[in-house]
């Protein structure tokens, strides 16, 4: 069967991220197929919720986020001696912080900036309920690694982090974010923003990021050097290309996508091998986080990105 040309452009593109780097060590020595199977199952995915794996660029260091005593809890592992350690939080926020969100976290080429989604500890109280907690409009964040240690989360600057919601941060080979922000546009709505990269910790203005579409597809990963991005939309995941600075219209990617559980946190290993993605199943009478009942973390051969239906 005769392959459309955005496919084929994506399988150029997995060759040559193969090429950088391969046998990669995972927590699985059982790699997937075409045939989607849990990430690191009792070691990542538990009977908690969990969501969001990513890894480190250089694939020494994963992270994801687990929901512990109603907080998103960052945990993290490293490679050492060509072992993983094991799984351990990551402290963001000062011990008089009893309820917190630290999760979708995304980090640097260097490996020792991370960003992630959080909610301003001054806003609340110990005292705040769940579904109190997950009202509050959060932030864009950043940890930096100094001598091995992960330290004390701060906000990141002000163009970037706002009174209204930012959420799903991305950082790109040159330290440039992309996230989704509610502030006011002529369009109104969540929409997709990149923020240039400018050095010692600042950003440029942040630009909406046209994609071209009537529908509500947001960007929720780009590949280090831009070249493409998945985003999330109607429910599924979608792939669009970055044609000399224009988005093309994003394309359903072929998963089977099964009812009453929703598809986000997409993301493709650093040697362009596996789509890693979450999905979470809710309470069909409690709405949005309150509601979760089960978050799992899945991944796939990338292969399946490249199948026509």
């Amino acid at each position: 069967m005769k392959k459309s040309n955005i496919y084929i452009s994506f399988l150029l593109l997995i060759i040559l991220l193969g090429c950088k780097s391969s046998n990669l060590s995972y927590f699985d020595k059982t790699h997937p197929s075409t045939t989607p199977k849990l990430f690191a199952p009792t070691i990542v995915n538990t009977e908690s919720i969990e969501l969001n794996v990513v890894f480190n660029y250089n694939h020494t260091e994963m992270f994801f986020s687990r929901i512990v005593d109603n907080s998103f809890v960052i945990h993290h592992s490293e490679l050492i001696d060509g072992k993983w350690s094991n799984i351990k939080p990551i402290k963001m926020y000062p011990d008089t912080i009893l309820v917190s969100i630290a999760c979708d976290p995304t980090i640097t080429k260097d490996g020792k900036t991370m960003y992630f989604l959080g909610v301003d500890p001054k806003l609340y109280n110990n005292d705040i309920t769940r579904e109190e907690l997950y009202t509050i409009p959060p932030d864009i964040y950043k940890s930096k690694k100094v001598d091995g240690k992960w330290g004390l989360a701060s906000k990141v600057d002000f163009s970037v982090s706002t009174e209204y919601f930012e959420t799903y941060p991305v950082v790109t080979s040159d330290g440039s974010l992309y996230f989704r922000s509610n502030r006011p546009t002529k369009n109104g709505g969540m929409q997709t923003y990149r923020s240039q990269y400018l050095g010692n910790e600042k950003f440029a203005t942040p630009r909406v990021v046209d994609l071209k579409t009537e529908s509500k597809e947001l960007i929720t990963y780009v590949s280090p050097d831009e070249q493409y991005a998945i985003t999330n939309g109607q429910g599924k995941f979608q792939i669009t290309f970055n044609k000399n600075g224009e988005w093309t219209k994003p394309k359903e990617i072929p998963l089977t996508y099964e009812s009453g559980w929703r598809y986000y946190c997409p993301y493709m290993s650093s040697d362009g091998k596996y789509f890693i993605y979450s999905r979470r199943y809710n309470n069909p009478e409690i709405k949005g986080w309150a509601g979760v009942e089960k978050g799992e973390v899945y991944w796939v051969n990338a292969n399946l990105l490249l199948n026509e239906k």
